[in-house]
């Protein structure tokens, strides 16, 4: 029996990875309401439990994609890759009212501005303060604290190596697991409770994940608005990363 099984979930790997990650939010979102009392999103803890499998799944197979190295669960590592998760992405902006993301206006385009700008400084001092001076390096750990996309595209455009890249993705996933526990607690002490201030607030934030996943513990109908926002804010930050941003840095250290 659990050979036919395992049979039927290495036949239909995409569709079983489906059905893993539904188990998966179902419980999250047991636990979220059970344990937490709505205070922190399903979606936080899911990602908390993923990482967690993938660890225990890369000691157990040895491998460097987590589950999706078990043969049953190799349909993961399509349904985690870039081309489902862009696809979310733009279905997610699709439910924006263009009328209200034009209200945005000066201050969503300000909000992007300073939510590129700020994080990757953080991310630069948080590198030189454990011991890394060389630009790319430098340069990689700041993107990936814009987000856990833009870090390893910048640190493949420059010529990051492998274990600098994992640093700039750790930074990144941190940063959404911080935004979307934080959000429900912070919303009514920053008024975020229109499309307009979602926008500006997805633009400061920059994660698409940790901003969709605090905005829905928040009010659902706000997650389109913050989501559009952080989505410009990723493709803004793997542009000036590997550019602008690394050659100020190569300018700055040498």
């Amino acid at each position: 029996m659990l050979h036919g099984i395992e049979h039927v979930f290495i036949e239909q790997s995409l569709v079983a990875a489906f059905a893993l990650v539904g188990g998966l939010m179902l419980l999250s979102n047991f636990a979220a309401k059970h344990l937490t009392n709505g205070r922190v999103h399903g979606s936080a803890i899911a990602i908390v439990l993923g990482l967690a499998l993938a660890y225990f799944g890369g000691l157990y197979t040895g491998g460097k994609k987590g589950v999706a190295d078990i043969p049953a669960l190799a349909g993961i590592g399509l349904m985690g890759g870039a081309m489902l998760r862009d696809f979310a992405i733009v279905a997610t902006a699709f439910e924006v009212d263009v009328a209200e993301a034009k209200r945005a206006g000066l201050v969503g385009v300000l909000a992007l501005a300073l939510g590129t700008l700020l994080p990757f400084l953080v991310g630069v001092a948080t590198a030189i303060a454990f011991g890394y001076h060389d630009a790319v390096s430098i340069t990689t750990i700041g993107a990936g604290a814009i987000t856990y996309i833009v870090g390893p595209v910048t640190g493949a455009a420059i010529g990051a190596d492998s274990t600098v890249m994992a640093l700039s993705i750790a930074t990144g996933v941190t940063k959404a697991v911080m935004v979307m526990v934080g959000t429900p607690l912070v919303a009514k002490l920053i008024g975020l409770d229109n499309p307009r201030s979602a926008m500006a607030y997805g633009g400061l934030m920059g994660t698409v994940s940790g901003v969709a996943g605090g905005l829905a513990a928040t009010d659902p109908r706000l997650v389109p608005y913050g989501a559009l926002t952080a989505t410009f804010h990723t493709g803004i930050g793997c542009l000036v990363g590997p550019s602008i941003f690394f050659l100020t840095v190569r300018a700055l250290v040498g």
